[in-house]
Parts: structure tokens; C-alpha cells; sequence
């Protein structure tokens, strides 16, 4: 669903320097087929339908809303704005789309913008195969290399985008008149490949109007020059739909343009919630001398349903949404909240707890727009969403699970304490034995036997969920939770 990370969900680097032929003649008699890319998007997408091929790699939750439109713009060749609050996937959607382009494509060697050997379009390309004719070399650009994005931001300007006269071409003795002292922008050197502007709304209605031949007519002005430079590009754009729709921050003339509008949302299930997190969350620690922290399913299931809550909060601005980032960040913090306790207590394998989700509330506080009247109230209403998730997720997990056993344990042997520095092992023995701890386990899908920090995290599970059905006291002190006072 998301660019949540930023890197690129897009097919990976060249593989070969030459895939094919190198001169002009030589790609005539090879049978090659010059397409545009709209062909290339359109015939590639129907092959993939027809094969089963995975189409958006990475993409999560999108299949039956965001997906199907997106393959309908495709189909017809439409350019796309993508609409949606922060952390929806925008980009890595957007990103996803150069996997459909033909994996290679020749070019005019050396070309600024990439042009077609068999439809060259600049001048100088256009000299050169004047003068050369089926000797004109032809280089190959893979497809990662025919993507092209920018992030619109108000000092964005024309020639960042479009072009505009290079001092240097003129003062090496051409004419000011001359197409070829122009200095391309970035969405003519991305022609035969994909464009993306993200957050267009930002950009100065000025800049705006310079992207409506592009979208339109399909060529580019610079400064006057009599120059058309029909370009052979598919563009896409994102916007936050308040932005979006305010009045005056996109010009109608260029909403007009778009051939499709397709609104991104949040994972509306939460299995597609957990599968972003599972996706996203960096929880391997590849290289940590510690190794790898086990995060319990039932603590992701916290996590995605605590996302959930605040995205509902009438708290909460939802015109600024709630990114699924935040989901990420909180499952990697309760990861990283367990590694700290190994290292500093000796536990062999680091494996996360209930304790360790209080470390929550202030690692994505930032991550969140709050009401105005709820100021200073922000850390008392996420820990009371948190307490809410898993209470949730103790009634999805052990739901009919008898729990007297762990009940008369504290009846008759008193409060434990437990804490973010106190290991699984210890805990474990505080507790000591309890009839029916098996089965809260089994239910968990956790072997207590062999893994004692899933059954310790399984137990606070199971105390905690009782202490908030009002069937065990709790007492929170810095650091330390005492069971059963």
C-alpha cells in the first residue's frame, strides 16, 4: 500500500550493458516494434491479467478499491492523479507502475530525452540520423531508469521541470535562437518513461500552467523558443484531497486534464493492517549481535488495532489522517523497547511483552494531529486507545479460554511485579506454576516449553487483559507493573 519507506517498489537495475542490437540497421532487421509507452503500460498490463502475474508487487489492502481503477487507467491510457491522506501507499504505488514497462528499450545513443531510433524528435538526433542513417548507434535503458519524480515545492520552477537556456551552450558560441542551448528539465529527459509530481497541489499556479501542454498536447515550451518537442509520456501526480480540492491550489484547466482520479485509503481490514506491518516493520536486525527480536502476533495485532483507534479518535484531525507509518514505527519500538531489556539483562533471546508497549504512546505522538481543545491531553488519550487495543485483542485471542487457574494463582500467592527490565525468565518464575497456562498458550500458538519469552509474553497478555475486564488489579509505577495488589 504505501510508500511508507520511500525506496523504490520497482523492478531492480540492469542486468546486461547490451541486451541488443547496437546500430539503427541492425534493430530494423532484428523485427523490432517501436511502441509508446501508453502501449507498452496497456499491452503489458493485459498480459500479466491473462498470465496471473502479479501486476503491483508490495502493495497491500488496494485489490478490490484502488487497484481495479488503476488498471481501468491503464487500459485507456489515462494520465492519473492519485488522491489520499499521508501513508496511503501513493508513491509506492506510483512506483510499482514502471515494473509494466518493457524491461528494456532502445534509444539513440547519447540522446538528452531518450528518443526512439525509429521516431527521433530533437534536433540533434534528428541531424544525426541525417547524417548517419542505419549506422545511427542505438544504446538500451532499462526500465528503472525510466522513471522519473519530483517533489513539488513552491520554489519549484519552470525550468526544474520543462527546461530553460543553458549559459554554457550559448557561450560556447551557438545562437541564442538555437533549440539546441536549451537545457532540459526533468520531464522531458524522463520521455518514453514515466513522471510522477508529488504533492502537486504545492506547486505555484504559475509552474501549474506549464504542465498542460505536457498533459494535452504533448510537448513542451521554452521561453519563447520555437520549438515543439512532442513527447511520448505518462504522467501521474499526488495530491491530498484537502489540497486537493481547495479552491484556487490546483488550476482547473489542469484537473481538467487528468484522464483519471483515483482516491488511495487506509487498510479498511485488519488482516491487510497486520500484513503492512509484517511487510513494512524492520524486525530482522540483521547484524545485531542480540539477533533478531521476537515480536509475538498477538503484540502486532495490538499494534494494527491501536493504528485503527486513532484513525477513528473524534480526537483526531482526520482531514490530516493518521500514515500507516505510524503502525510501522510502533511495531519496530516495541521490538526495539525488548532489545534494549536483552542487552541490559542478559536475556538470551530479545522477545517483546505487553510491558514493552507503553514505549508506544511517546515514540508516534508526533505522528499525530490532534484537536485544538484536546491540547495537552495528547499522552492520555493514546495510552486510553492502547489499554483499548488490547483489551481487543485479549478478547480476540482467548475469548472462552478458562482463566480461573491464572485468577486463584493471585488469590493465593499475591502480586507479582513485572516491568520493561525484568526478563522473561524471571517473570516466569515469579508466577511460578498456574493450571491452564497451556491452553492460554496453545491458543496464543506459543510452545511455552521451548520458547519461555513467548510464554512469559503470552502470560502478560493474559494478566493484562484480566486486569482490564476488571477481574485483577493493576499498579503502574515508573518502570514497574505490579499484578494482583
Amino acid at each position: 500500500m504505501l510508500d511508507l519507506s520511500g525506496s523504490p517498489a520497482q523492478s531492480p537495475g540492469p542486468t546486461s550493458p547490451s541486451p541488443g542490437p547496437t546500430t539503427l540497421g541492425l534493430l530494423r532487421g532484428s523485427g523490432h516494434r517501436y511502441r509508446s509507452v501508453r502501449t507498452e503500460l496497456r499491452e503489458n498490463t493485459l498480459a500479466r491479467m491473462a498470465s496471473g502475474e502479479i501486476r503491483f508487487p508490495g502493495i497491500v489492502g488496494f485489490d478490490d478499491t484502488v487497484l481495479p481503477q488503476v488498471e481501468r487507467a491503464l487500459l485507456a491510457g489515462h494520465d492519473i492523479v492519485f488522491l489520499g491522506e499521508r501513508g496511503q501507499g501513493k508513491t509506492r504505488l506510483i512506483r510499482t507502475l514502471v515494473g509494466l514497462l518493457d524491461e528494456w528499450t532502445p534509444v539513440i545513443a547519447g540522446c538528452e530525452i531518450n528518443d526512439h531510433p525509429y521516431a527521433p524528435v530533437c534536433t540533434r538526433c534528428r541531424l544525426l540520423f541525417a547524417g548517419l542513417g542505419d549506422d545511427t548507434p542505438v544504446a538500451w535503458k532499462h526500465r528503472s531508469e525510466r522513471f522519473g519524480e519530483k517533489l513539488a515545492t513552491p520554489d519549484t520552477s519552470v525550468g526544474d521541470l520543462i527546461g530553460d537556456v543553458d549559459p554554457v551552450k550559448v557561450a560556447q558560441g551557438r545562437t541564442l535562437g538555437d533549440p539546441e542551448t536549451v537545457h532540459y528539465g526533468l520531464i522531458p529527459r524522463t520521455n518514453r518513461g514515466i513522471f510522477s509530481v508529488n504533492e502537486l497541489p504545492d506547486l505555484a499556479e504559475r509552474i501549474q500552467v506549464s504542465l498542460l501542454n505536457v498533459l494535452e498536447e504533448r510537448d513542451i515550451q521554452v521561453r519563447g523558443y520555437i520549438l515543439r518537442l512532442p513527447l511520448d509520456l505518462f504522467l501521474i501526480a499526488s495530491a491530498n484531497p484537502e489540497d486537493y480540492t481547495n479552491r484556487g491550489r490546483i488550476i482547473t484547466p489542469l484537473k481538467d486534464r487528468f484522464g483519471a482520479e483515483v482516491r488511495t485509503h487506509y487498510p479498511l481490514r485488519l488482516d491487510d493492517e497486520l500484513a503492512l506491518i509484517r511487510q513494512e516493520a524492520v524486525l530482522d536486525w540483521k547484524g545485531s549481535p542480540l539477533g533478531a527480536p521476537a515480536v509475538p502476533e498477538h503484540l502486532l495485532e495490538v499494534v494494527a488495532r491501536f493504528t485503527r483507534l486513532v484513525r477513528d479518535a473524534p480526537q483526531v484531525d482526520r482531514r490530516s489522517g493518521v500514515s500507516a507509518r505510524l503502525s510501522v514505527a510502533a511495531a519496530e519500538t516495541v521490538a526495539a523497547s525488548a532489545v534494549r531489556r536483552a542487552a541490559l539483562t542478559g536475556e538470551d533471546v530479545p522477545t517483546a511483552r505487553v510491558v514493552d508497549l507503553t514505549a508506544i504512546v511517546p515514540a508516534v505522538r508526533g505522528k499525530i494531529e490532534f484537536d485544538q481543545l484536546e491540547e495537552g491531553r495528547e499522552d492520555e488519550i493514546l495510552a486510553h486507545l492502547l489499554r483499548r487495543a488490547v483489551a481487543e485483542t485479549f478478547r480476540a485471542r482467548l475469548a472462552g479460554t478458562d482463566l480461573t487457574g491464572l485468577q486463584r494463582r493471585f488469590e493465593t500467592e499475591g502480586p507479582v511485579e513485572t516491568g520493561d527490565l525484568v526478563p522473561a525468565a524471571e517473570l516466569l518464575r515469579r508466577v511460578g506454576p498456574v493450571s491452564g497456562l497451556a491452553a492460554i498458550l496453545a491458543k496464543l500458538d506459543v510452545d511455552g516449553a521451548e520458547a519461555p519469552g513467548l510464554a512469559a509474553a503470552g502470560l502478560e497478555l493474559a494478566m493484562e487483559g484480566l486486569h482490564l475486564n476488571r477481574r485483577l488489579a493493576k499498579e503502574e509505577l515508573p518502570g514497574r507493573t505490579v499484578y494482583g495488589t
